[in-house]
């Protein structure tokens, strides 16, 4: 049946940008944009029966992976505007996890419209404004995800008011379906915002995000830099407090991230991970890890090439040996590729 349901969305997804493009010059202004990614990962130790991560997407060792097939498109016209995003997948599976069995998956679908030039309000689907990271590895530096990217909010399904408040000043503000959920009888719902602002020049950004509702409430705060033109740094940091009727629980993640471009084909980043898990559990029993990761980001026209290495160290032996032990320490080795298609 998913089977079924997946060709369908397919097949009309497909006519509906064909005849976007066939029509754009009535219609309005249309864009599609896709990607297609792979990867090889081996991690150390080599326990047999464990790929020793403890974040989304990359969860296998010694295997050649498919991550996912996306289509993007985008329309408008005047005040409206549409936005259909699928992807096919592993990736995109782990990404709607609440939707279990479907490979294909509508990563995001939203109908926007602009009263006036400084208001534009949303309605569907669409990739969460907390953190730095991304679902799309083509929106990131580093292809391994952070602890806190996997930890907290993928997406959300609801209604949001973009507001301009003058120059780079910006606020929004929605009400969402408890995170990650595409539909739900549940009558819980999010409060969600944003405050962003940036300088003249937009060398320096800074965004601060909230998420709130079913006893759970989420701070954030995303900063950008740029150092030089082949220098840039960027922050990510969140605190998620949960109160239940079994007692409050609560994490905390800080993620550094330092890039460096000598040129327009090749660049650098290396990213300092920590994640403090109070009682939540997540992590094996592991209450603090600390995660570094090097990628080189290699660019030929529209391919990328990522090799990386991760080092995750915790305090708690969490990461599984072949002999039944466990380490403290685990390494990861990853190659993967990105085509822009």
């Amino acid at each position: 049946m998913l089977r079924k349901f997946s060709t369908v969305v397919y097949c009309s997804f497909m006519s509906s940008l064909i005849y976007a493009q066939n029509d754009s010059t009535k219609k309005g202004i249309t864009s599609i944009t896709g990607f297609a990614d792979t990867y090889y990962r081996y991690s150390l130790p080599d326990a047999s029966g464990s790929n020793n991560n403890l974040t989304s997407f990359t969860n296998s060792h010694n295997s050649f992976e498919l991550g996912m097939i996306s289509l993007k498109a985008d329309h408008s016209f005047g005040k409206v505007a549409a936005t259909a995003d699928i992807g096919f997948g592993k990736r995109a599976q782990e990404f709607s996890y609440n939707d279990a069995g479907s490979i294909a998956t509508i990563k995001q679908l939203y109908f926007s419209y602009s009263p006036i030039s400084a208001v534009k309000l949303t309605m569907g689907k669409w990739g969460t404004h907390i953190g730095y990271e991304v679902v799309d590895p083509i929106g990131n530096r580093n292809y391994s995800m952070s602890y806190g990217f996997s930890y907290g909010p993928f997406f959300h399904t609801g209604i949001k008011a973009d507001i301009t408040l003058g120059g780079k000043t910006a606020l929004m503000i929605g009400v969402a379906d408890p995170t990650d959920f595409t539909g739900t009888s549940s009558p819980v719902k999010f409060a969600l915002a944003q405050f962003s602002t940036a300088s003249k020049n937009d060398q320096l950004k800074v965004y601060l995000n909230f998420q709130a509702g079913g006893g759970i409430t989420q701070f954030n705060l995303v900063s950008t830099a740029a150092l030089s033109h082949k220098l840039s740094a960027a922050y990510d940091g969140s605190i998620q407090i949960s109160t239940f009727a079994q007692g409050n629980t609560s994490w905390v993640c800080h993620a550094i991230y330092l890039n460096y471009d000598p040129t327009n084909h090749l660049g650098f980043t290396i990213r300092q991970d920590y994640f403090s898990d109070r009682k939540i559990n997540p992590l094996n029993n592991s209450d603090k890890i600390f995660a570094t990761t090097l990628s080189a980001n290699f660019k030929l026209a529209k391919l990328t090439i990522i090799p990386e290495w991760r080092i995750d160290n915790s305090n708690q032996s969490v990461f599984s040996k072949n002999n039944d032990t466990y380490s403290k320490t685990a390494c990861s080795f990853i190659l993967a590729a990105i085509f822009k298609l």
